[in-house]
């Protein structure tokens, strides 16, 4: 008798020692993965610092590209005075042009006049010249024998002097009129010249004009293209800073989650170090069980290979015999926040429908008879980083 109460305490030894190293294999898991999670949130951290340094800095280019834009237009007001000026010089330019035309034309009025004039003297210097050509020695003659006394002959010589003095004097105002002509044309050559000199100042003023529009306006655009794209550039790095602090966020979420599934975890291997595990062959099932477990083992591994709808039946089984989980099938599968499907109701549905497949009867009864192909593994999962698994079978990973 005392024997077989030695066996069976060495039995219970083994099984609680076999426990425990499960759930310490599961917390050193936990504990890795909380590292990790930590690393990952410095991570972040980092990322988010330089982020924001980078904003920094373009704030400080957009406060840059500002000043610059403020200085252009500062130099675009002054700008505007030079155009003014400009304008004016362009006025003031024009209303020269406006009166040299005057000027000439009054000129070329002028001019015709004169050449009339002189056509005129011209012509009666010519008639007068004929004149004394063809009656000159007669005139002489007729004066002499035609006067009356010496005194009549002196005064009419007189006559005849005047005559000649006054063809000398429109002789002169013939030279004088050809001068007066020339000095015109001359005067008029001058003015046509000057008003070519001032058309092409007009011309080089408004293209100051032209070229000064453009070159300020030119560098207002490209400046504030590029107060746009660094507006761009900030809206992104502060999209991204959000997005670092929301990750943030979630990270420390996670990392809060990891610690008390640590603390529960370490609670568990605590509670199954003290503990003991049922054989199979003492568990009862209720009719509903396999159902249940089946429809449980399709939301779970529905898609997974047999093998994977196995390993997650065994996984139920396994928590089934430890005295740290619940004894029935029923209260181990709706233990809060254990089974998601419980908790989105999928599992709800399957159950309503009858939605497990002949393959999840085949694997529920398989388990149930005590079969299990993960050992004493009590959770499973999708993959995850920092978690080692004890076994990896289709989609899920088991510790």
């Amino acid at each position: 008798m005392k024997g077989i109460q030695r066996t069976a305490a060495a039995i219970l030894l083994v099984l609680a020692l076999g426990f425990t190293t499960l759930t310490a294999h599961a917390t050193d898991e936990t504990r890795k993965a909380l590292e990790e999670a930590e690393q990952e949130k410095n991570q972040t951290q980092s990322e988010l610092d330089q982020t924001e340094q980078n904003l920094d800095e373009l704030n400080q280019q957009q406060d840059s590209l500002q000043g610059t834009l403020t200085t252009l237009n500062t130099e675009l007001s002054q700008v505007s005075n030079n155009l003014s000026d400009l304008e004016d010089k362009i006025a003031a330019k024009e209303t020269e042009i406006d009166d040299m035309n005057a000027e000439i034309r009054q000129v070329q009025q002028d001019l015709t006049e004169v050449i009339r004039l002189k056509d005129e003297q011209y012509e009666s210097m010519k008639r007068q010249i004929q004149f004394i050509y063809e009656k000159s020695d007669s005139l002489y003659l007729e004066l002499l024998f035609s006067s009356g006394s010496y005194s009549d002959f002196l005064n009419k010589n007189d006559y005849v002097e005047q005559i000649n003095a006054y063809q000398q004097k429109v002789l002169q105002d013939y030279k004088d009129t050809q001068a007066r002509m020339e000095d015109m044309e001359a005067q008029l050559e001058q003015d046509m010249a000057q008003l070519e000199q001032d058309k092409k100042e007009l011309d080089d003023y408004k293209v100051q004009v032209v070229a000064e529009q453009n070159r300020v306006s030119g560098l207002v655009s490209q400046t504030s293209q590029s107060i746009n794209a660094t507006a761009a550039q900030i809206s992104d790095a502060e999209a991204k800073a959000l997005a670092y602090e929301e990750q943030l966020k979630a990270q420390e979420a996670n990392i809060t989650a990891l610690k008390a599934k640590l603390a529960e975890e370490l609670r568990m291997a605590e509670l199954a170090a003290q503990s003991s595990w049922r054989d199979i062959s003492e568990v009862s099932f209720a009719e509903g069980d396999r159902y249940l477990l089946a429809n449980l083992i399709y939301c779970e591994a529905g898609g997974e290979p047999y093998a994977g709808q196995v390993a997650v039946g065994s996984v139920v089984i396994n928590r089934l015999l430890s005295s740290v989980y619940p004894d029935t099938i029923t209260g181990v599968i709706y233990q809060p926040r254990q089974f998601s499907p419980v908790a989105s109701g999928r599992l709800a549905l399957a159950l309503a429908e009858g939605r497990a497949t002949a393959q999840c009867y085949q694997a529920a009864d398989e388990v149930m008879k005590g079969t299990t192909n993960v050992g004493n593994c009590v959770y499973f999962r999708t993959p995850v980083d920092g978690i080692t698994p004890k076994y990896t079978i289709g989609g899920h990973i088991f510790y």
